[in-house]
């Protein structure tokens, strides 16, 4: 088993649906893409279990100890489904491979330092299985302009503050001057706790962002607690390994 961090992999989401046919050294191909979207977390016991939607628990057989160091963190796993007991969880799983992804808190609203706060530059949210509201968590892939491999991006997301709708949030991406290069993918985590609780109702939880030629949007059913996604097929990416907080 091997835990590794991920702060920019997406070409271990994608990068196996053309290395598998050129696998020549054995490997199970299915081995080289995770299978799930999981949030990591410690019960009570201390025992390590992930939640991989509302209604489904995992029990890693395998990890005895948390690999993040007792943090709640979302995260891309490769895992096979056992038939040993899973006490209290609905399926016990071996764990193949691990990868965190960057999971950050919502920011607050700065109001007109928002631009100096939390930047202004642009990307795109990418339609895909990982960009998902689930689970108290929005998970985003995102596309833009990578140039410098040490220069560290900032991303955020914040409430928007309407009045007429509590569930409106912003993207916000500090390039820290990063915006001239190839273009590359990243994918974070934003904890949702900071919206109203929907008490059981699914909502529309709308997300704005900036992107390259103009200011875009989507909506996310959501529910506190609750796991939703659109519906979309996943699109490939070449392998990026970008720092960003």
């Amino acid at each position: 088993m091997k835990f590794k961090h991920l702060i920019i992999s997406v070409g271990a989401l994608f990068g196996a649906l053309f290395l598998a046919s050129c696998d020549d050294d054995g490997t199970d191909p299915s081995l080289l893409y995770p299978n799930a979207l999981v949030t990591v977390k410690e019960a009570a016991d201390e025992t390590v279990f992930f939640q991989l939607d509302e209604n489904t628990t995992l029990l890693p057989v395998n990890i005895t100890s948390h690999p993040y160091n007792s943090k709640e963190v979302r995260a891309l796993v490769n895992y096979k489904e056992l038939d040993d007991p899973s006490q209290d969880y609905d399926k016990a799983v071996h764990v193949n491979w691990i990868d965190s992804i960057r999971t950050k808190p919502m920011a607050p609203n700065m109001g007109d330092q928002n631009d100096d706060e939390y930047g202004n530059d642009p990307v795109e949210i990418v339609d895909d299985w990982v960009t998902i509201a689930e689970d108290g968590y929005l998970t985003l892939r995102f596309r833009t302009i990578w140039g410098s491999r040490g220069i560290t991006h900032f991303v955020n997301l914040i409430p928007t503050n309407n009045p007429e709708n509590p569930y409106e949030v912003e993207f916000r991406h500090d390039a820290n001057g990063d915006v001239t290069g190839r273009i590359g993918d990243g994918l974070v985590a934003f904890k949702l706790d900071d919206l109203p609780d929907t008490e059981g109702e699914t909502v529309k939880l709308k997300l704005i962002w900036k992107s390259f030629n103009t200011t875009k949007s989507a909506e996310f059913d959501y529910r506190t607690s609750a796991s939703t996604a659109p519906a979309s097929a996943a699109i490939a990416a070449e392998r990026s390994v970008i720092p960003i907080k």
